[in-house]
């Protein structure tokens, strides 16, 4: 079934997904940039847009070489992506959307937007685990998005400072521009703009943080989501002065062999990825240069500094982590002591969870990202033998997140109550292995370690 609706932008066509009774519109283009140039989110097409199939991810490492001939990375390689098709390019500033089939403009429903994670180098928005949520059936609208990876979204050189006034970032400004469209055309889609949820894990929980203590993203969205990334840890507060990661960039483009920014500008895809990749490897303590920096504008001080001085978004939050996530007892830690800070803040009410769900096909346990097929609802699109209880304790999950898509609460249809953080009220929600239930977390026990090929990044 195909289905065309009108948008501010122009007519665009869609078509139904895995579940007929959802529409699916994918590869819409929300903006455009050159290399190293700040997104212009898109305002209008000719014609009807074509939005029935996927289209281009950003470059990345894995689009210059065979993942299935990398040892390294057959994990995540096997889990997520073996037996699909990716397409790769600068061009690459492109949405998905999943709504119901019989929403209409007046519909209003909540909509989850969701950043991939990868450690700001790897991934799409359409992975197996993300094609196709269930998040419709319950009343709200899905969105996906790619945005710049490595090297094309995080470098900052002097020259690009002296051009635009600020360099570095432009993968959190595709986010936001992403989230702009979202704002303008979801209404003809059958959403809410002034209802948006953001989501993301790992890295694109870290970037939902950056996005929520952000003075550009101020009335964007509503709520957030952060799974196995983000809160309140030095350990994981990354990010440092722009002129302090120029350093590494200028190798960067020394190794490239280019004399300029333009020579830069049009070196191939293929030579800058391995000239960024040459110089981490000599510069290790390096190589932690791409991601988010203190630009100024997006990001005026560190995430964790403007947390602590109580300048996040005064939002509703949902935080958590894996039991056999990268550092187990750092990365929950991180998520419960952000909800605990929202309450001493005297900030809206936030959630936490715990996901120790030994995953069926292996003992790999609950490792970083298995909670993912769960929140999505997309377990059949998965390898692994899941059984009654996988699918369960998914439809537990994905009501959750969606009640709190609409309401900023968690709780309603017969769920366990799940508790918010508070004083004297230390309990998180635990999802997996036994009943869901608010119980405690005995760090000790935490697995410290994860498999040495799970390579998320690259």
């Amino acid at each position: 079934m195909e289905m065309q609706i009108e948008t501010p932008c122009g007519r665009i066509q869609g078509n139904a997904c895995q579940n007929p009774e959802i529409i699916s519109f994918r590869g819409i283009r929300y903006a455009t940039a050159g290399r190293w140039e700040y997104p212009q989110v898109t305002t209008h097409w000719d014609g009807v847009y074509d939005a029935t199939e996927y289209k281009a991810c950003c470059y990345q490492p894995r689009a210059f070489y065979n993942e299935a001939d990398m040892p390294e990375k057959a994990f995540y390689y096997n889990e997520f992506r073996k037996g699909e098709h990716y397409t790769y390019d600068e061009d690459c500033l492109f949405l998905n959307i999943w709504t119901p089939a019989d929403a209409v403009p007046e519909s209003r429903l909540p909509v989850l937007f969701y950043i991939h994670g990868g450690g700001f180098t790897g991934g799409c928005g359409h992975e197996k685990h993300f094609d196709g949520p269930v998040w419709p059936t319950q009343g709200v609208i899905a969105v996906t998005i790619n945005y710049r990876l490595g090297p094309m979204g995080f470098l900052c050189l002097p020259e690009l400072h002296k051009e635009a006034g600020h360099s570095g970032n432009y993968g959190l400004y595709d986010q936001i521009a992403a989230l702009q469209w979202v704002g303008k055309n979801i209404a003809a889609f059958g959403g809410d703009p002034r209802n948006i949820t953001i989501m993301g894990q790992s890295a694109g929980a870290m970037s939902v943080q950056s996005l929520c203590v952000s003075p550009l993203t101020d009335g964007l969205f509503s709520k957030a989501v952060m799974s196995s990334g983000g809160g309140v840890s030095k350990m994981f507060d990354l990010s440092s002065p722009a002129e302090k990661q120029e350093p590494f960039w200028q190798n960067v483009m020394e190794r490239s062999g280019c004399a300029t920014l333009a020579d830069f500008r049009r070196l191939a895809p293929e030579k800058l990825f391995r000239a960024w990749q040459d110089a981490k490897a000599e510069q290790s303590k390096m190589a932690q240069m791409t991601g988010p920096c203190i630009d100024g504008v997006l990001l005026p001080k560190s995430a964790l500094e403007a947390a602590l001085n109580g300048e996040q978004k005064n939002i509703p939050y949902l935080m958590g982590s894996t039991s056999h996530d990268i550092v187990p007892p750092f990365v929950f830690k991180m998520a419960r002591d952000w909800c605990k800070m929202q309450e001493q803040q005297g900030k809206q009410k936030s959630y936490a969870w715990f996901f120790d769900r030994m995953l069926p096909g292996d003992k790999n346990g609950a490792w970083h990202s298995s909670d993912l097929w769960y929140w999505f609802g997309t377990l059949k699109n998965c390898w692994r033998p899941m059984e009654e209880k996988d699918y369960d304790l998914s439809r537990q999950m994905s009501l959750y997140l969606t009640n709190f898509a609409k309401t900023g609460s968690p709780n309603g249809g017969g769920l366990t109550e799940w508790l918010p953080a508070a004083k004297g009220q230390n309990k998180v929600l635990r999802l997996g292995e036994k009943e869901t239930h608010m119980g405690g977390v005995n760090m000790a026990k935490l697995n410290y370690t994860m498999l040495t090929n799970k390579a998320v990044g690259e």
